[in-house]
């Protein structure tokens, strides 16, 4: 007879993978801890502009989701926080499992905190945004976006000047602000994890031959933040040199990804992000000249009328691979191009160059044994009662994403309560 854990499961990320995991996890009747290093919940998906196939804004789902952790009773959110140590444990009368130290960041906001602003209405330093990945500046102490949930404010103190308290003074909730704060350790003891940190992209300054650090080149991930509401130019897509509209945008696929070079497998779902974005340009830009230059074509399933959305809207696709983009007269952008359907090699002008860059698996600072593959993803590891979900087990959308969290909160829960 198998005995029920008396453990919590650990969930580590709170991108949409870990939220889903944990959710279908308490659902079941297990009681969560859900780690996020972040102040808020959401991960990436949340820093789109739109998502595949239905082109809404990600905020919808996330906000269900948001709503459903705030009213859930079995489900613990430590938000700033990070697994920094663990430990398996023997095997006993309730199974094995794990003691993790998570250090608690310091939180300079409490949960107090009501969201009135006055604070930053005052702080006299402008940070770079991480939300839109630097590309504009905000309060040293802020919201850390539009959509965060927890919906309190967070500070970079590291930012602020010695003896400055102008937002503390300006609180007028006591204890909101605690300037003193300081890091803390938690130890927990947990039945299984899964291990659902997600993704970065594939640096830009690593591909300096695709122009990788020139101003009006910029990345995928980037450009979903320029064409939102809430990004840097307040959904108006625009070259970041000069803030003028491009009049010629050119996609370059596989930026680092099927490359021996830099990541020898593809992300999965570069493609649809492009033609997505090439939709983004043309809505806003109707004369704009849009190419997408791809070696193949990768739209699976539902998404395959992406394609041909893309299409109607008069976005060219070029078949052949962007060898170098350099500085060009005028200030516009070269491509050398291999045109494989003309046997040819091409010079082509932009204006702004979007790279696709890659997914890079997400994990960095996880003080925990994780099996990984050649690439560097989480694997299952039933006997140590570690699951992997969403992008840090492998490259997909968040659509899949969400199934597959769902399964790695099944799988914790079985190799948990099997004794």
């Amino acid at each position: 007879m198998s005995v029920a854990p008396s453990r919590p499961l650990l969930v580590v990320g709170a991108g949409i993978a870990g939220i889903t995991a944990a959710l279908e996890a308490s659902e079941c009747g297990e009681e969560v801890v859900l780690v996020e290093r972040e102040p808020s919940v959401g991960g990436r998906a949340l820093r789109n502009h739109q998502y595949f196939p239905k082109l809404c804004p990600p905020a919808c789902g996330i906000e269900i989701n948001t709503r459903r952790l705030s009213k859930s009773r079995s489900v613990r959110v430590l938000t700033r926080s990070q697994v920094s140590a663990a430990e398996l444990l023997a095997a006993g009368p309730t199974g094995s499992g794990w003691r993790v130290t998570v250090r608690r960041f310091a939180e300079h906001v409490t949960d107090l905190c009501t969201a009135c602003g006055d604070c930053s209405k005052v702080c006299p330093v402008a940070v770079p945004d991480p939300f839109n990945l630097g590309m504009s500046r905000v309060p040293a102490i802020r919201i850390p976006h539009v959509d965060a949930w927890p919906r309190r404010y967070v500070m970079s103190r590291e930012a602020c000047p010695p003896g400055c308290r102008v937002c503390a003074d300006a609180c007028k909730v006591p204890g909101a602000i605690d300037l003193a704060a300081r890091d803390r350790d938690e130890v927990l003891e947990v039945s299984a994890v899964v291990v659902a940190t997600g993704w970065a992209p594939y640096p830009l300054e690593k591909l300096a031959e695709l122009g990788g650090g020139l101003p009006d080149v910029v990345a995928n991930v980037q450009l979903e933040r320029l064409a939102a509401p809430a990004g840097p130019t307040a959904g108006k897509i625009r070259r970041p040199s000069d803030g003028e509209a491009p009049r010629r945008v050119a996609f370059v696929q596989c930026a680092g990804s099927r490359d021996v070079k830099h990541l020898p497998y593809c992300s999965s779902v570069c493609c649809l992000a492009s033609m997505k974005q090439a939709l983004y340009v043309k809505e806003q830009l109707p004369d704009a000249d849009v190419a997408i230059y791809y070696i193949d074509r990768r739209s699976p399933g539902r998404n395959e009328s992406m394609l041909s959305r893309a299409e109607a809207a008069g976005v060219r696709f070029v078949k052949g691979k962007v060898g170098k983009v350099q500085p060009g007269a005028g200030g516009a952008l070269v491509l050398r191009v291999e045109d494989v359907e003309s046997g040819r090699l091409l010079e082509a002008q932009a204006d702004l160059v979007v790279l696709a860059t890659g997914m890079v698996p997400g994990g960095d600072g996880l003080s925990l044994p994780v099996r990984r593959d050649g690439d560097g993803f989480a694997l299952d590891d039933r006997a140590t009662r570690v699951f992997a979900a969403g992008v840090a087990r492998r490259p997909e959308d968040v659509a899949a994403s969400v199934r597959d969290a769902t399964g790695a909160a099944a799988k914790a829960l079985g190799a948990a309560r099997s004794g």
